[in-house]
Order: C-alpha cells, then structure tokens, then sequence
C-alpha cells in the first residue's frame, strides 16, 4: 500500500498598515535596529494596546476575498511563552474566537478549504552571528493575518500552487505586499504521512519557509524523511523543525507544543473587537476582481486557455494591463499573446515595473489593430514594438518614419518572388520533385526580400501562381 501525504499550511501575512497593531509606532522596513518602538511594543508595564482600525479593515478585507465567514464579534486573546525576541513575554492573538472562518483557496481544478483567518503581533527578530545572537524589535507588534489551511494539501506542488494564489489575493487585495524577502510573507507547513486511507499520522512542523522553492524542498524531504522512518520501525515525533536551504533538509529545533502549553487567555487589557455589519458589506462591495474570476473570465468570454489566463492574472497590475489592451485593440488572443510574450519579456528584461514601462496598453492596443487592418506585418510589428517600448513613440508613427507599413501591392509581391524564385533555382526544383517542405523556405526568403513587409496571404498566393506555373 503506497504512502499518502497530508499537509496544511501557516501562512503568516504582514498587513499593509504605516503603524504597528497596537501602538503608532512606524512599520517601515529597513530602519535601524529597534529604533521603531515604544513603551508598548516593548512590553513596559503598564503601557495599554489600542487597536489598529486599518488593521481590522484589512482582515475583514482577506477574509471576505476567501469566501470565509466573518464574526462581528471576535476576542484577542494572550499566547504565553517565552522568547528572546517576544518582549512582553507573550503575543496578541486570536484563538477560539478569530474574525473569520471558513473560506476556500481555489486552484482550478481543486480547492482548499480553510479553517481560519485570525489577526496578531508579529515578534522581533533574532540576528545570530559567531559567539553571540543579537535582538531587532522593530518588527515586533507588527499587524500580521495567519491563514490556516485545512490538511488538504497533498503534494509539494499543490502547496506551492496554493501559497502562489494566496500570495496573489493578498496582493490583490492589497491586503500584504507579498515581498518574502523583507518577510512580510512566511509560511508554516505541517506535514505528515499515512497508508491511503488510513487516519491522519503524526505531523511535524516546519517553520517560516519564505520561498516557494523552499517550501517544495522542505516539504519533499520532510515527507521522504518520514516515510523512511515509518518504514525502518520508526515513530515520527511531533516537533518543530527547520529547513536548511544550504543542505536541503529539515531539522529539528523544539517539540512541538500544543494550545494548552501557551495557556491562552483573553486579553484583559482589549475589550471584544466588534466589526460593523455596514463595514463588512462596504468592504465587500470595494473588493476587485480576483484571480480565479478573472481566469474563469478569460476562459469564457476571450476563448484563452486556463495556462494563459493563469499567466496573464499572474498579478493585478498585469491582468489590467492585459484588459485595457482588449479593449482597445478589439483581439483578446493578440492581445494575450503580445502581453503574455512580448510585454513580460520586455518589462523582465528591463527590470522595471509594468507601472513604469513606456508603452501603454492603448499604444500596444493601437498596434494590433494595425496588424489587423493590414497596415503592418507581424515581422515589422516586432521592431515597431521594439522602438515603442525604447522611445514610447506611437506605432503608426515608427511605421511612418521607418517605412514599415505592409506592402500589398500584387505587383511588387510578384516581381520580388520572381527574384527569389531566380535566385533559387534548386529549390524550385525540389519543389516541383513533391518536397513540400522547401515552399516555407522560399516564403521566408521573400519576406527577407521584402523586410517583412509584404501582406502573408497575398505573398504565399503569389508564391504558389509561379511555382506551378
């Protein structure tokens, strides 16, 4: 009987709010060390929280794009334990009473279910050097979301496409800027493994995995680490473990503790958080159009295939940019494939962002349509689009200025491919021996001759009139 993995995932999201959860002090990643803290996020006795509105805005926000259930009423609750880099020696969180439930992660052909949405502080940080470890409290009281995952999850590959959706809501929510690499975007993963159809077996946890290579390393070894084990005789612990990038392994760092262990309480400094029914329908109604809608959009109404609206939904920005240009240029494929293709090449090749590239989707619209109407050829829109991407010259004026407008004059088509079919004579004659193939060569030739300018139909018309001649 084969051996089953079973994984749900943590992910920890930073809100995007300037001050931090309970107190004003400033969130702004890269300043130096605990230089953005106060008398309350340090943990001074008898400094009092005040919730960040903008932070419960944002949740309420994550939670409705999810699908999740929102509660009007929810209870900040403290988890105890003890941390260099957890000041006041516990953490605000949530526990039996977060402010959303439920909700599913779609992934085309299968979804997930959640379990929960619950608002917390984030800790500080810890920077380990040679013979001493160093602690940074500004990020500490920081507004975070945790996203828990039913165990649905059942490959490596799923849970990175399921972190690669949730990244994209949150960014398309504005809800978390999704930069892993500043941390404001970690996730947990707990893993584990049984027979099919056996129940669940013991997982192991494996913590602030903050890339989707990481995340399918760490879980690939973790699970070949466990089944390896069950199959020696062995028993899987309960633990927390950590993923080594360097050596591609997981190890362990703690048992792992359970909710008792942290001895939640209600906050007794924090009254109920009460959401307005008025703000979660507000903020239902401001919500933008999401990834899996958007997919299903494209599918539906432009006729793409679900691996191109993937692509093309890929962020927000992207997707918009795809839209606008449909709408001017009236061809949904075109459009996917000069954004899919030439506009991402471009913009990754540059190292820019889409917001800062030169051509804009009405000039890039505009070009299509010439394309369309025979103004000019698909080998001359290439360099038209390049001189429009370096100079944000408008495509009928490149046309102009470099004389790249499509040729479908029958006679000029016809005199250059009676010189290319002069020129040419071998393959002519293999031709009219049955080797079909050599015509695309000989269309390839006349378009050279004619700089790509020549109208294709007309061209490949003209081409077969003198070869069986």
């Amino acid at each position: 009987m084969s051996w089953e993995v079973v994984i749900g995932l943590e992910v920890h999201a930073r809100l995007l709010t300037a001050s931090k959860l309970f107190c004003g002090c400033p969130t702004a990643f890269g300043a130096p060390p605990n230089t953005n803290v106060c008398p309350i996020c340090l943990g001074y006795p008898g400094a009092l929280p005040v919730v960040n509105r903008r932070a419960v805005d944002l949740a309420v926000r994550m939670g409705l794009a999810t699908g999740c259930e929102i509660h009007l009423e929810s209870i900040f609750a403290r988890k105890n334990y003890f941390y260099p880099d957890l000041p006041k020696g516990y953490q605000i969180s949530q526990f039996d009473r977060p402010i959303a439930t439920g909700g599913r992660i779609d992934l085309g052909e299968r979804s997930i279910a959640l379990t929960r949405i619950h608002i917390e502080e984030d800790a500080g940080k810890l920077i380990h050097e040679r013979d001493r470890s160093l602690v940074d409290l500004n990020r500490a009281g920081t507004a975070l979301i945790e996203i828990v995952s039913e165990p649905e999850v059942r490959s490596a590959a799923e849970a990175v496409a399921y972190f690669t959706r949730l990244r994209q809501i949150l960014m398309y929510t504005e809800v978390c800027d999704g930069n892993m690499e500043e941390g404001s975007l970690r996730c947990d993963a707990n893993v584990s493994v049984r027979r099919a159809g056996e129940p669940l077996g013991t997982r192991a946890e494996i913590k602030n995995l903050n890339s989707f290579r990481f995340l399918r390393s760490a879980i690939e070894f973790e699970t070949e680490r466990q089944i390896a084990l069950l199959e020696a005789g062995g028993k899987v612990i309960q633990e927390t473990r950590l993923f080594d990038p360097a050596a591609g392994e997981t190890r362990a760092m703690r048992s792992k503790e359970e909710a008792h262990d942290y001895r939640y309480f209600p906050d007794p400094d924090l009254p109920p958080l009460v959401v307005p029914r008025a703000l979660v329908e507000e903020t239902r109604a401001t919500l933008p159009a999401l990834p899996a809608e958007r997919i299903r959009r494209y599918e539906t109404e432009f006729g793409l295939s679900y691996g191109d609206a993937d692509v093309l939904t890929m962020t927000r920005e992207l997707a918009e940019f795809f839209e606008a240009t449909v709408a001017e240029a009236g061809n949904a494929r075109a459009a996917a494939n000069w954004v899919r293709n030439e506009v991402r090449r471009e913009v990754n090749d540059r190292k820019i962002e889409l917001r800062d590239y030169r051509v804009t989707p009405a000039m890039l619209g505009r070009l299509i349509r010439m394309i369309d109407s025979g103004a000019t050829g698909g080998k001359a829109a290439k360099e038209v689009f390049e001189d429009m991407s370096s100079t944000s010259e408008e495509a009928d004026a490149i046309v102009a200025r470099k004389g790249l407008g499509q040729v479908s004059d029958l006679g000029a088509i016809r005199e250059a491919a009676q010189k290319v079919l002069d020129a040419n004579a071998g393959q002519v004659a293999e031709y009219k021996a049955g080797k079909q193939k050599v015509f695309g060569f000989l269309v390839g030739q006349l378009m050279k001759e004619m700089r790509g300018r020549a109208n294709a139909e007309i061209a490949n018309r003209v081409l077969r009139e003198l070869l069986e001649k």
